[in-house]
C-alpha cells in the first residue's frame, strides 16, 4: 500500500494537470475572475483593520471628531459593498467558465464513444458509459465552479491574514504560525483516506447506473419471465454497497472536516488570549490589536474550513476525471482507413481470403473463410446459431478488424478504404432495426442532406412501406417514439428497408430482413427485396431456407466453417447438412 501511493498520487497530479489543460482557451476570462477575486479578498481583510482603527483612536480615547468617523463609516460600507459586487462578479465568470469546460469534456467524451470499435462495448455496460458522461463530468464541473476558486481565494485570504497579524504584533502571529504545520498534517491524512472512499463511491455509482439502464432496456422480458423480485433484490445489493460507500464518506467528513478544524480553533485562540492576557500584567494592551487579532483568527479558520470542505470535491473531481480519461484514453478503436490512397467501390465484387476471426483472441469464430460474390449476385448465408454468419457481416462492415487473411471489395483490401466510402455503398438491414426518436421522415434520411423528401418517398414506395405511413395522422411527419415502439417491428423493418433504399448502396447486407415480418407483409417484402437486389451484390443470412432458394451461392457454415457451398438444387442433391435443414424446416412448415 506504501509502495503504492506515490504512484497514485503522482497520477492524480497527471490527471489534475490535464484537467487544467481544458482553461488554456478562457485563460483571459479566468485571469479577469482571479483578479476580481483578489479584489474581494483584499477587501475583506481590510475590514477587521479598520474597526481596529475606530476603537483605538476614536472609541478608546472617547474622540468622535464626525467628519473623520463619517469618513471612516463610508468606507467601511463601501468596502463591503464592495466585496458583494466583487464576489459576484468572481463567481459569474467562473462558473461561465466551468460550464464551457464540462460542455467541451462532455463533446469529446462524446465524440470518443462514437468512434470506439463495438469491441469495446461488447465489454462495457451502457449504465456504465453514461455514468461517465453523465455524472462524472459532473463531479468535475464542481472543480471549475467552486474547488479552484475557493482554494485560491482560500490561500490569498490565509497569506493576507498573516501579514495583517505580523503588522499588528510580530509575537503573537509567530505563535499562530504553529497551526499551519498541525492544518497541513490534518488536510494530508483526509486527502489520503478519502481518496479511496470516492473512488469506491463514483464505481458503485457506476454500477447502479448500468443496472438501471439494463432494467429499462429489457422491461418486456422483466415483467413476461417474472424477472421483478431478482431485479429488484440485484439492484438492492449494489445500492447498499453504493450507501455503505457513502456513508463511509460521510463518516470521515464528520470526523476531519469542521471538527478537527474547530478544535485547532481553540488552540489558536487559547495561544492568542492568553499571550495578551500575560502582557496585560506588565504592559497596556490595546482593545482595537485584541480584537482585530481575534477577528482575524476567526477569518483564518473560515478559509481553512472552506479548503477542507472543498477537499470533498476536489477527490471527487480527481477520481471522476480518472475515469472520463480513461475513457478519452481508451485505445480499442473503430477500425479505419489504413494509407492515403483514395479507394471507391465501383462495381461492388466481394472476396474473402482465407478469413480467420475471434473476439476473444482465443477461441476462433470463423476458420479459413474464402468465397467470391460477384457483382450483381446473391450470396446466402446458413447454418445453426454461433455458426458464424454474424461474424462474415461484421467483418464486411468493418466493425471488427481482419487479423488472419484478408476481404477485398473490387480487388482493394477493406482496410483501404474511407468510412464514407463503405457507409455510402454498403445498405445494412438487421433483423432487428434500430429507429430513432424523431419522425418518419428523419429515420429514413438519417441527417443525409444528399437525400431529397422526394427521395424519401420513392424509397418508402420502393419497398412498400409507404401502404402503412400514408396512413399516418402525419404521414412522413409522424412522431416516433424511442426505438420507434410505437409500431410493429413489420413497420419499423419496412422503415429500415426504406432506409437502406435512400442512399442506394451498391452491396446489400441482409441479416434475415423478413425474421420479424408477419406473413402477409413478407409476401410484399420479398418482392421489394427481389428489386432491392436487382444489380446489387447481396450477402443474405437466412435461418429461412425458403426465401434464399433462388441465390447464386449458398454457403453452409458449422463451428466457423463453410462445409458446403452451391445453389439450391446442388446442395439439395448434395444431401449433406444443408438438406437436412430443409427436410427440417419443411417438416415444421407441413406440421
Amino acid at each position: 500500500m506504501n509502495e503504492s501511493y506515490p504512484k497514485e498520487n503522482l497520477a492524480r497530479k497527471k490527471v489534475f494537470r490535464r484537467l487544467l489543460s481544458y482553461t488554456k482557451p478562457h485563460k483571459k476570462q479566468l485571469a479577469f475572475a482571479f483578479l476580481i477575486l483578489f479584489l474581494a479578498t483584499g477587501a475583506d481583510l481590510l475590514g477587521p483593520y479598520i474597526a481596529k482603527v475606530f476603537i483605538d483612536d476614536y472609541l478608546t480615547p472617547r474622540h468622535f471628531a464626525w467628519q473623520s468617523l463619517t469618513g471612516l463609516g463610508i468606507i467601511f460600507v463601501l468596502l463591503y459593498i464592495g466585496t458583494a459586487l466583487f464576489h459576484y462578479l468572481q463567481i459569474i465568470n467562473f462558473q461561465t467558465v466551468a460550464l464551457k469546460i464540462i460542455q467541451q469534456l462532455r463533446v469529446d467524451v462524446f465524440n470518443k464513444v462514437q468512434h470506439l470499435g463495438l469491441s469495446f462495448f461488447d465489454k462495457t455496460p451502457g449504465g456504465s458509459l453514461i455514468s461517465r458522461i453523465t455524472n462524472d463530468t459532473e463531479a468535475i464541473k464542481e472543480l471549475f465552479v467552486t474547488v479552484l476558486a475557493t482554494l485560491v481565494q482560500s490561500s490569498v485570504m490565509l497569506i493576507g491574514i498573516f501579514i495583517a497579524m505580523f503588522a499588528l504584533n510580530v509575537k503573537v502571529a509567530s505563535f499562530c504560525l504553529i497551526l499551519l504545520p498541525l492544518l497541513f498534517v490534518l488536510m494530508y491524512g483526509y486527502k489520503k483516506l478519502s481518496a479511496v472512499v470516492f473512488r469506491t463511491t463514483r464505481e458503485k455509482l457506476s454500477q447502479l447506473n448500468a443496472r438501471l439502464n439494463e432494467s429499462l432496456q429489457g422491461m418486456t422480458i422483466i415483467q413476461a419471465m417474472r424477472q421483478e423480485k431478482r431485479l429488484r433484490k440485484e439492484f438492492g445489493k449494489t445500492n447498499g454497497e453504493h450507501n455503505h460507500a457513502s456513508l463511509k464518506s460521510i463518516k470521515l467528513n464528520s470526523l476531519l472536516l469542521r471538527p478537527a478544524v474547530q478544535v485547532l480553533y481553540v488552540l489558536g485562540l487559547v495561544l492568542v488570549l492568553g499571550f495578551f492576557g500575560v502582557r496585560s500584567f506588565d504592559s497596556v494592551i490595546s482593545i482595537g490589536v485584541i480584537y482585530a487579532f481575534v477577528n482575524y483568527l476567526d477569518r483564518f479558520f473560515e478559509p481553512v474550513n472552506s479548503m477542507m470542505q472543498q477537499l470533498t470535491h476536489f477527490q471527487q473531481a480527481t477520481v471522476s476525471a480518472e475515469r472520463v480519461f480513461g475513457l478519452l484514453d481508451e485505445t480499442e478503436m473503430a477500425p479505419t482507413k489504413i494509407g492515403n490512397s483514395a479507394s471507391s467501390i465501383q462495381e461492388g465484387k466481394i472476396e474473402f481470403k482465407n478469413v480467420t476471426f475471434s473476439y476473444d483472441g482465443k477461441t476462433d469464430v470463423l476458420k479459413n473463410i474464402s468465397f467470391v460474390a460477384n457483382p450483381g449476385e446473391t450470396v446466402a448465408l446458413v447454418g445453426h446459431t454461433g455458426s458464424g454468419k454474424s461474424s462474415i457481416i461484421n467483418l464486411l462492415m468493418r466493425f471488427y478488424p481482419i487479423e488472419k487473411g484478408d476481404i477485398t471489395i473490387d480487388g482493394t483490401s477493406l482496410k483501404a478504404f474511407s468510412d464514407e466510402e463503405l457507409r455510402k455503398n454498403i445498405g445494412l438491414v438487421l433483423q432487428d432495426p434500430f429507429i430513432f426518436a424523431g419522425d418518419v421522415k428523419s429515420n429514413i434520411r438519417l441527417n443525409n442532406r444528399n437525400i431529397s423528401d422526394e427521395q424519401i418517398v420513392e424509397a418508402a414506395k420502393f419497398v412498400q412501406a409507404d401502404s402503412f405511413i400514408e396512413k399516418l395522422p402525419k404521414t412522413y411527419d409522424e412522431p416516433i417514439g424511442e426505438r420507434g415502439s410505437t409500431f410493429s417491428s413489420g413497420q419499423r423493418q419496412l422503415l429500415s428497408f426504406a432506409r437502406t433504399m435512400a442512399i442506394d448502396p451498391r452491396i446489400l447486407v441482409l441479416d434475415e430482413a423478413t425474421a420479424n415480418v408477419d406473413t402477409e407483409t413478407e409476401e410484399a417484402i420479398q418482392t421489394a427485396l427481389a428489386k432491392m437486389r436487382e444489380g446489387r451484390t447481396t450477402i443474405a443470412i437466412a435461418h429461412r431456407l425458403s426465401t434464399i432458394q433462388d441465390a447464386d451461392q449458398i454457403l453452409v457454415l458449422h463451428k466457423g466453417e463453410i462445409v458446403e457451398r452451391g445453389t439450391h438444387q446442388e446442395l439439395l442433391a448434395f444431401k449433406g447438412l444443408y438438406h437436412k435443414m430443409y427436410l427440417l424446416q419443411q417438416g415444421e412448415v407441413a406440421s
